[in-house]
């Protein structure tokens, strides 16, 4: 079953919103790094139909706990290279 693309907003003393979102580790062949697919549902505006969009990000695992095909919880953070601006809370 794929995982659904999930927003929390929670609010820290400065009044950001962080975004959090859960998925399916995908790959973990980087170091200290695991691609995680984060599906969502969308749905046609004329036809109703609903249809799965899928997106992957690059998520820093800085113990490199996760294996593929876990589910994981991630945060946005500043960003820790060219394309991660995620990190892992749960897994």
């Amino acid at each position: 079953m794929p995982a659904k693309k999930q927003a929390v907003a929670t609010a820290p003393a400065d009044n950001k919103i962080i975004k959090q979102f859960s998925g399916v580790v995908v790959s973990t062949k980087s170091d200290k790094t695991a691609i995680v697919k984060v599906d969502s549902v969308k749905i046609n505006q004329k036809y109703k139909k609903r249809y799965t969009v899928s997106r992957k990000y690059q998520v820093h695992d800085e113990k490199n706990i996760c294996k593929e095909g876990e589910k994981v919880n991630f945060i946005e953070c500043r960003p820790l290279s060219k394309t991660k601006r995620w990190r892992i809370i749960e897994n």
